[in-house]
Formats: structure tokens, C-alpha cells, sequence
């Protein structure tokens, strides 16, 4: 597609004009890096040298992360556990400048953490410390009164639902957000899971991977026939009464399906380092440019566009603002 150089900075700096709630599972990032260079006497595997110790939000607050590197105000909403990972996110979340209003402490949670071990730039392990089981009644109840103050208090200009099967968002929490989304025109977009996958009725856009998809719906089909692709996101559709559909396709690109069009973006050639994280760059960078109107084929463009180039980097790190740019202005205009 062409567009005149204009329309992709009016449209880079009309973000800063955005608030995005987002809705999820939060987590802790660490990382270990170091160097392999023998292997350990006690057990045929390898020992890392551990040169460096690094912890970044992860999860919806990667999302959140990516929404302030685009320029635009994120609110977490998200509940975590009274623990030390709870006080580690909370520094984080403090470091980073973004605020704590949605966030909610229990006894009753463990906040997640996913450790990966790096040596010689290659992820060797990773250990995950979590608690999947959903919240109960009450935390529900108390989540979805802390969501509706903030609608109320913030102008707020699309809605995320970062569902990461951790526990945090219930059937009931989806039906109530998107209810209250659409009582004040709010967009609502989801970057969902297994779990929920069918729950998320009446959403604005709805962003799963092609895994995601074929698990949702229980089908089995040739992505690279794209009439089989078009044939399951209408079936999904139906279903879940969503407004459009965009499907992250991998090597393939992405697909946008809405009532008015459909476009099949391919992917561009990159360098892959680390695809951890792309998702939750893709959903934030489509999120923003349905907040700010954009046409379907230009959504997927940006967000497929965006979910290559953090590719390039090792771990999960936010998409930057500029790069995009300069990337969009090279290959659009």
C-alpha cells in the first residue's frame, strides 16, 4: 500500500493523544545472561556463567510497555500477589513511569515470573513460578468495580483483554468490560488464549495466531490455502459476533478480515532473533490504530510490520516508536 508521508505522522503523533486499558495477566520477565563454555560434571548439561541479571514486566505489561513506547498512556489493570515478585513488579511498574491504579494485591494470588537463562545469546531454560487457577468471585467483583472507576475517571480510547490462561480474566469479566466498552463506544480488542478463546462475544477486533485459531475452533486446515484461512474466521465469527479478525500468520504475514475487506499482508524478510513477545507488539500496535480510525489493510500493515522488527531483538523488549516510523515511511510512502 502508498500513503502519503503525511498520513503516517499525523498518525505516529496522534498517539500521544491515546489512553489504553489494558487487561491481563502480568508477569515478571528475568533474565540470566552469561557464557557457555563447559559442560557440568555432574550432569551432561551445560554451565552458564552468569554475567548479567535482568527483570522487565511481561505479560499485559509488556502490552502496557508497547503502548508507551508508541507514544500513547497505558493503565494496567491486573491483579498480583502479596509476595516479593508483587513488590519487584510494583518497582517496575514504578520505574517505568506508568501508573498502579489498576492494580490490585491479594494473599490469595502468586504473582507470575518466567526466568529464562541465556548463554551465548540462545535461550538454554526457562522456569515459570505461577498460579493458574481463576480468580474467584470476589477478586472478579473487585477487578471489574476498579476497571469501571477508571472508564469513568480516564478518557479511555480502546480496551485490550492480554489473556495469558493465568487465571485473571473470567468469562464474567469479558462479558462486563464489553458491555461497559460499548455503553461508552470504547473499542475492545483481545489477544487471547485457550481457555476464554469462545468467550469473547461482541469484541471489536480479535487477534489469536494461526495455533490459537485451529485450537479454538477444534479444526484442522491449510493456512496457505486462503480460502480454508477465510472459511475458519468466518466460522469464528459467527460465533463470536466480532467486528473484525486479524490472524497472525507467522513467516506467512497476517490476515485482516472485516465486514468491508479482506487483506493478506506478507510478512518482510528480518533477521529472527527471539519471536518472544511479537504478539503482544502486534495487539498494541493494532489497538492504537483502531483507536485512531485507521482502514483494516493499514492496521495489519503496522502491526505486521511491528511484530517483525522486535523479532530481531533478543527476549521480550516494546516495539520502538521511531524504527517503526522510519520503517512505515520507507515501505509505504
Amino acid at each position: 500500500m502508498k500513503l502519503p508521508k503525511i498520513e503516517i505522522t499525523e498518525l505516529f503523533e496522534g498517539f500521544k493523544d491515546k489512553t489504553a486499558l489494558v487487561i491481563g495477566d502480568v508477569m515478571i520477565d528475568a533474565y540470566y545472561w552469561g557464557k557457555v563454555d563447559r559442560i557440568s560434571p555432574e550432569a551432561p548439561v551445560p554451565i552458564v556463567a552468569v554475567n548479567k541479571q535482568e527483570s522487565r514486566m511481561g505479560g499485559a505489561a509488556n502490552v502496557a510497555l508497547n503502548i508507551q513506547a508508541l507514544g500513547a498512556k497505558p493503565i494496567l489493570c491486573s491483579i498480583i500477589g502479596s509476595d516479593e515478585d508483587g513488590n519487584t513488579f510494583l518497582k517496575l511498574l514504578n520505574e517505568n513511569k506508568q501508573s498502579n491504579k489498576g492494580i490490585i494485591r491479594s494473599e490469595k494470588r502468586k504473582t507470575t515470573s518466567k526466568s529464562r537463562v541465556i548463554g551465548n545469546n540462545h535461550q538454554m531454560l526457562r522456569i515459570d513460578s505461577e498460579q493458574t487457577d481463576p480468580i474467584t468471585e470476589d477478586l472478579s467483583n473487585l477487578l471489574y468495580s476498579r476497571i469501571e472507576g477508571i472508564i469513568e475517571e480516564e478518557n479511555i480510547d480502546v480496551i485490550i483483554f492480554e489473556d495469558y490462561d493465568k487465571g485473571l480474566i473470567t468469562p464474567f469479566l469479558i462479558e462486563k468490560v464489553v458491555e461497559l466498552a460499548r455503553a461508552n463506544n470504547i473499542p475492545t480488542t483481545v489477544d487471547p488464549k485457550l481457555i476464554n478463546f469462545m468467550n469473547y462475544k461482541g469484541v471489536s477486533l480479535f487477534k489469536p495466531n494461526l495455533k490459537e485459531l485451529k485450537e479454538g475452533l477444534k479444526i484442522q486446515f491449510d493456512a496457505t490455502n486462503l480460502d480454508e484461512l477465510k472459511a475458519a474466521i468466518l466460522k469464528l465469527e459467527e460465533a463470536l459476533q466480532n467486528e473484525s479478525t486479524l490472524i497472525t500468520l507467522s513467516e506467512n504475514g497476517v490476515y485482516i478480515n472485516t465486514q468491508n475487506a479482506s487483506h493478506h499482508i506478507h510478512a518482510h524478510r528480518r533477521d529472527i532473533t527471539d519471536v518472544s513477545g511479537a504478539g503482544d507488539t502486534v495487539i498494541s500496535v493494532a489497538s492504537l490504530c483502531l483507536a485512531s480510525k485507521c482502514k483494516a489493510e493499514l492496521i495489519a500493515e503496522l502491526s505486521n510490520l511491528a511484530g517483525g522488527l522486535v523479532c530481531e531483538n533478543v527476549g521480550v523488549v516494546p516495539i520502538s516508536k521511531e524504527t517503526l516510523k522510519e520503517e512505515a515511511e520507507r515501505l509505504f510512502t
